[in-house]
């Protein structure tokens, strides 16, 4: 099965992916930005409050100004680079783009886990699914009534 891989230097080019693949990158990005949202809340995997930080990290974190919630945002650069990051039609695949990143990623969700849809993230996802399909239902009837590709 082909895939297609987004890597992002300085602009997106999608004008070589096909039909499918451009909704599942539409419904990816959703998908990325309902965990961003839901971390940068501070909430955890259950839509609860996330666990709270060790003391001293909280102090340290505290002192530089970036408050003492669980947000993942001390640097930024961890969910900065959480993005969508391979596209084929029946999947979109986010991760982070480092290495170093990722090693971080891993640690920390082994305190908590972050990259999970909690039940929030998973109802805003499947509206972005309804409305992609809603948006591509009158192509899919006028492709049928020509004789085209059948789903």
């Amino acid at each position: 099965m082909p895939s297609v891989r987004v890597y992002q230097k300085k602009q997106i080019r999608l004008d070589r992916l096909n039909f499918r693949q451009t909704q599942m990158f539409k419904i990816g990005n959703v998908g990325v930005a309902a965990v961003k949202n839901r971390l940068a809340a501070a909430q955890g995997p259950d839509d609860g409050s996330a666990k709270p930080l060790t003391k001293r990290y909280a102090i340290w974190k505290t002192k530089l100004g970036k408050g003492n919630r669980r947000n993942l945002m001390l640097s930024g650069d961890m969910l900065r680079n959480f993005m969508v990051r391979t596209v084929s039609e029946n999947k979109a695949k986010a991760s982070n783009s480092t290495r170093k990143d990722r090693i971080k990623a891993w640690i920390t969700s082994k305190i908590e886990p972050w990259i999970v849809f909690s039940p929030k993230n998973k109802t805003a996802v499947v509206e972005a699914t309804n409305r992609v399909l809603r948006e591509a239902a009158p192509r899919l009837v006028i492709e049928q009534s020509l004789g085209g590709k059948q789903l």
